[in-house]
């Protein structure tokens, strides 16, 4: 018991340790706001697993597109009933009758002549009613039709996967790649689609877009231009940026980002909504990354003598054919 006794402090002054160097490190990188932006109607779809970022990302923390409330669906086995025999043109004859032969009591006829009819009758209609229970028991031991033989056309997933254009490694880089992921049954695939996800038609010109604005953005923040941010990024994106830097303003400290090179990446998804082409790629890069004093310059987290290295999914949207710009940031 002493034994534990002597050891339970030391452990706690070095969780205490721990916690606290993880929060540094955290601090020291840039724009950790979580995810945020916009993806169109894929907001808060989860993007398509790569080898970049083999695993799901962060859903969507802050958006300015309003999530959607699933559809009411009826519960399970609350089906409209069906009028039963009785209910139907059979319940209104044979209570006819029955009203028709107590009129009859009443009046001191009895049912008279009408009880050899009503006989009849009442024989047709319960053959009928054995009718229908015979109909019914055979109507539900039929085999029952699987609902995946009514969904339209064959998935992609069946789709053999068209090999991507070789495209040269460039900046030292490995390049994108091809993203994996599970796919439902989309619309048909141009093609020069890179994977199954691409519904567009990504060009190796759109790959060096992504990664050029991956070093504009991150060097903008770093530079605190919001001039350079507001134009490469949606209006969306650009005010949560903003909103980190008057953050670090206020705390008396600014974000300095330098030397960002992208090491890996591919493209998750892409594609279209009206005349709006969106791409969400994967994107593992390293960068000087630190926190300086707003006065002496000094750094006050981070590491200046080592780079970091971060991993993100980076959504961009091109509108009418125009420019792409960044529309949304998740951390993988």
């Amino acid at each position: 018991m002493r034994f534990w006794k002597r050891l339970t402090t030391p452990l706690a002054v070095l969780a205490i340790l721990l916690t606290t160097s993880l929060a540094f490190v955290d601090t020291a990188d840039a724009r950790r706001g979580g995810s945020f932006g916009s993806r169109g109607a894929r907001t808060y779809s989860t993007p398509a697993t790569t080898p970049t970022a083999p695993t799901a990302t962060q859903p969507m923390q802050r958006s300015m597109t309003q999530q959607t409330a699933p559809a009411a669906t009826p519960a399970a086995g609350m089906q409209a009933q069906r009028p039963g025999f009785f209910s139907g043109f059979g319940g209104s004859m044979l209570r006819g009758l029955a009203i028709g032969g107590l009129i009859g009591l009443l009046l001191g006829h009895g049912f008279g002549g009408m009880a050899g009819a009503l006989g009849m009758i009442l024989q047709i209609a319960l053959l009928a009613i054995g009718a229908m229970f015979l109909f019914r028991f055979l109507a539900n031991r039929r085999p029952q039709a699987p609902q995946a033989a009514m969904a339209s056309g064959p998935s992609y997933r069946d789709a053999p996967e068209d090999p991507a254009p070789a495209r040269p490694a460039f900046g030292g880089l490995g390049g994108f790649g091809l993203g994996g992921g599970s796919v439902d049954a989309r619309p048909p695939r141009p093609a020069n689609a890179r994977n199954a996800n691409d519904e567009v038609g990504i060009l190796d010109s759109d790959l060096d877009t992504f990664e050029q604005l991956l070093t504009k953005v991150q060097t903008a923040f770093g530079k605190e231009d919001y001039a350079g941010l507001r134009a490469l990024t949606t209006p969306e994106i650009m005010s949560y940026l903003s909103e980190e830097l008057s953050q670090n303003a206020t705390s008396g400290v600014r974000n300095d980002v330098t030397d960002v090179k992208l090491l890996q990446g591919d493209l998750a998804e892409a594609w279209r909504e009206g005349d709006s082409d969106y791409a969400t790629v994967a994107m593992r890069y390293e960068s000087h990354d630190v926190m300086r004093d707003r006065k002496d310059g000094l750094v006050v987290s981070g590491d200046e003598s080592r780079p970091s290295e971060t991993t993100e999914l980076w959504t961009f949207i091109r509108t009418a054919g125009g420019d792409w710009k960044l529309s949304a940031i998740q951390e993988a």
